[in-house]
């Protein structure tokens, strides 16, 4: 498949804008509506996401510096990952913190460091979900700010819009991809075409939103 570089929504106003446009836009979009102006209350980073290996999907994200790297796990499990309970890890200036199992044994940090005692702003790590197909993210704190940010500890500002990719058949738009024939970079397919690739139904997975398309058993998003 073809890298892209699809625009994506700021889910605060609606605005449409580039990747490399976005990040500006939010700064500006976060002050017009208050938020940078509030008395201090909390520490918030401005993080940016996207896929280590397929840099087309990205999201921008505020987290409080309170929360902690579970939750960080969480969110990115819920909105890009999560499809069979696989463990996963970040790695933040050569530290790994893991989400359990029998890795921690091997001296590996667990998940329940603030995001304050790891992260500051300019620095960028990483996150690996499940060690058998993994899927690899980058992630860096754009910024810092004070301020108040209301319900979840974790909010989404902004992600790309779905690229499009076509069928390698005839071109349509794909709907489908072979989990087998993705490791060649082949296998996307429209609804009509699927139905006549030789590695048959049962390899198929939807084409979704989400670096993690097309590998394990992944369908899309949990909310």
């Amino acid at each position: 498949m073809q890298e892209q570089m699809p625009n994506g929504e700021c889910l605060l106003c609606k605005g449409v804008f580039s990747k490399r446009q976005m990040t500006r836009h939010l700064q500006e979009c976060l002050a017009s509506k208050g938020v940078l102006g509030t008395p201090p209350k909390t520490r918030v980073f401005h993080l940016v996401v996207e896929g280590r290996y397929a840099r087309e999907y990205w999201l921008h994200v505020e987290a409080t510096a309170n929360a902690r790297l579970q939750s960080l796990d969480g969110f990115l499990r819920d909105i890009w990952l999560e499809c069979c309970g696989h463990m996963s890890a970040f790695t933040v200036e050569g530290e790994s913190y893991m989400s359990g199992g029998p890795y921690a044994e091997l001296g590996d940090r667990g998940m329940s460091a603030r995001l304050a005692d790891v992260l500051r702003p300019g620095i960028v790590f990483e996150h690996a979900y499940d060690f058998g197909t993994t899927t690899h993210l980058r992630l860096k704190v754009m910024s810092e700010r004070e301020g108040e940010m209301k319900g979840e500890p974790i909010r989404l500002l902004a992600r790309n819009e779905p690229p499009s990719i076509a069928c390698e058949v005839c071109g349509k738009l794909a709907t489908q991809v072979c989990g087998q024939c993705i490791y060649e970079g082949e296998g996307w397919l429209c609804k009509q075409c699927a139905q006549e690739h030789e590695c048959g139904e049962d390899m198929l997975l939807p084409v979704v939103n989400s670096p993690r398309v097309g590998m394990c058993g992944y369908t899309g998003q949990t909310w």
